[in-house]
């Protein structure tokens, strides 16, 4: 009798239910077989995606952010011309005689500029002069500046310049170069792509730990990746000042903890790590342990797992799993120790690795939740409808708060938003939905206590975009080197855009091209938004 305690009740017969308990038992299965549909639809859409075939449509957007924009003037303004074009060369002037007829007198020069560009192949071979000294060692006059390798640093900066940032693929690069005359390998170009870029690969590590000190916030996203012939994924971090990628092969929390560190290998236990750890249930008794310890500090995850097995949390099989949130509390003390996010928000589409610290969610994101509901009567779309219509309302007084920030003012929302979640509209789906959001009321409204913080993810979004066409383009990547070289161009494209520094003269400027434009560490820049923001 005791194995059927925990067996739930048999349900009442049908004919024992009232006509208003049938209908509501009736939409409630809808919204479950919904439910299931749409968990099927992604299922075939993954696997026609893995046969190669075409999936289902896209869902067109909400449109809630443009929707909530001020209207803009019925009268129509006269568009400005492209004004004045000024080259970022010198200027070639060439006079162009006219042929006159006797007695013309001159009027001076009509001046018509035209731009143009010259791709040429030039080949140069130095002789290098060997000279031996008495004492009879060699001595090989050096090459100039920039020269590392057969391939000069012009070429270098024009094949990372297309791939990285003019998303081509190797083939057609290939297949360009030797068409204007370069003598170049499948292989050589693929070793100009990936060999010898560790100091790209860490500026942008170095971007990184910049954004991460200094920034009041970040906005995070992940999408797909193939790398070494299998899926993965590749995180986003960034903001209106810096963009970074990341490609590993897990999306979970222990794998974002770990890009949070920005290179570091340590674990470290300090208050930071004990508050993550009774934040997500790890026993009391544990965390003793842990505290009574007098080494808080770990080299690498061999030296945390090791001290976990001495303290006896190996052999534990409970729920949560102590080692698991043990090893993410020493991750975010490593984050926390190194100075990163230690007053910045985390702004997420509400995927819940991306749950750590100040966390804030995307409005857009939370309001497709509620445009995306399946709805089977007219009721139950006119309650959609006016719903939507309340959550649009209320952004835009959210929009209009950023610009004009007050206690006041947050206070009225605060309320305003109570009376739009918790609202009952005899929808069961939507009501639940409502509720849930509710729930999550202060990452939703993190803005009022914040507002420099932006209130969706776009920015994220269009950062990936770049990733997600690489992607299509050319797959995935095989090795590390050419995994964390290509994750970290995207990144320095991205953050360049951003500073408004050409890509073409960074490049210049790492490679030592002759007559370069000086381009500093990018992660000064970065530093130096603060001072702008």
């Amino acid at each position: 009798m005791d194995s059927l305690h925990h067996v739930p009740p048999p349900p009442p017969a049908l004919s024992a239910l009232s006509r208003p308990e049938l209908e509501a038992l009736l939409i409630e299965l809808f919204g479950e077989v919904a439910a299931l549909k749409q968990i099927v639809g992604e299922q075939r859409e993954e696997i026609a995606r893995l046969k190669g075939l075409k999936g289902r449509p896209a869902i067109r957007p909400s449109g809630m952010d443009q929707g909530t924009e001020p209207p803009k003037p019925g009268k129509q303004v006269k568009r400005r011309g492209r004004g004045k074009v000024t080259p970022r060369v010198g200027i070639d002037e060439t006079v162009i005689e006219a042929e006159v007829p006797p007695g013309s007198r001159f009027k001076g020069y009509e001046p018509f500029l035209v731009q143009d560009l010259v791709i040429s192949v030039r080949a140069t071979c130095y002789r290098r002069e060997r000279w031996v000294t008495p004492d009879g060692r060699t001595i090989l006059a050096p090459l100039p500046e920039g020269i590392a390798g057969h391939f000069g640093p012009e070429l270098r900066r024009f094949v990372l310049m297309q791939y990285h940032q003019g998303q081509s693929t190797l083939p057609r690069l290939l297949a360009f170069l030797r068409s204007v005359g370069v003598a170049i390998s499948k292989r050589q170009l693929q070793r100009l792509l990936t060999d010898k870029q560790d100091d790209f690969v860490t500026e942008a590590q170095a971007v990184l730990r910049a954004g991460l000190e200094i920034s009041p916030f970040v906005s995070v996203d992940d999408t797909g990746a193939r790398h070494a012939g299998k899926n993965g994924f590749c995180t986003q971090i960034g903001n209106d000042w810096f963009t970074w990628f990341g490609t590993r092969s897990s999306k979970s929390r222990l794998n974002f903890l770990d890009l949070l560190r920005a290179g570091h290998t340590d674990y470290v236990l300090n208050d930071a790590a004990y508050r993550y750890m009774r934040k997500h249930s790890l026993a009391a008794m544990l965390i003793a342990r842990l505290a009574a310890e007098p080494e808080t500090r770990f080299a690498d995850r061999d030296a945390w797992l090791a001290h976990l097995d001495r303290l006896g949390f190996s052999g534990l099989d409970v729920t949560p799993d102590p080692i698991r949130v043990a090893t993410e509390g020493a991750l975010w003390g490593s984050v926390q120790s190194h100075q990163f996010l230690c007053d910045a928000v985390v702004l997420s589409d509400d995927a819940g690795q991306f749950n750590i610290g100040r966390h804030a969610l995307c409005w857009v994101h939370a309001e497709r939740l509620v445009h995306k509901l399946d709805t089977f009567n007219d009721r139950d779309r006119a309650a959609q409808t006016r719903v939507r219509g309340l959550i649009w309302d209320f952004y835009a007084s959210l929009k209009a708060y950023r610009l004009n920030p007050g206690k006041r003012q947050a206070g009225t929302l605060r309320v305003r938003f109570d009376r739009v979640f918790r609202r009952r509209t005899g929808f069961a789906t939507l009501d639940r939905l409502l509720a849930r959001l509710h729930a999550n009321k202060a990452e939703l409204l993190m803005v009022l206590d914040r507002p420099e913080i932006p209130l969706h993810t776009n920015g994220s979004e269009n950062d990936i975009r770049c990733y997600v066409t690489r992607r299509k383009v050319s797959a995935g990547t095989r090795s590390d080197v050419g995994r964390d070289s290509r994750d970290a161009f995207l990144g320095l494209s991205k953050t360049c855009d951003k500073l408004g520094i050409p890509l073409w003269d960074y490049l210049g400027s790492r490679l030592k091209v002759a007559g370069h434009v000086m381009i500093e560490a990018l992660d000064r820049y970065v530093r130096g938004r603060t001072r702008y923001a």
